[in-house]
């Protein structure tokens, strides 16, 4: 059993890669696989992708999956 928990990775520096697009932003984290989003507007994504970061954490937290730390840049 682990002790770290969701505060734990969530203070973990995860980067963030941003894609403009055609209609607004795409972003994603790329050590926590499948997690993603779309927004209209820079600072719509950026909120989008913490939001999302929080429901991939939780979810791999309460099925027991592995979740990746940060990988250094």
């Amino acid at each position: 059993m682990s002790d770290k928990d969701l505060a734990y990775y969530l203070s973990l520096p995860y980067a963030i890669t941003l894609v403009p697009t055609n209609n607004g932003w795409f972003a994603k984290i790329n050590d926590l696989p499948g997690c993603m989003t779309y927004g209209e507007s820079k600072e719509e994504v950026l909120t989008l992708i913490e939001d999302a970061k929080l429901t991939w954490l939780s979810a791999m937290l309460e099925e027991g999956q592995p979740i990746p730390e940060p990988q250094p840049i």
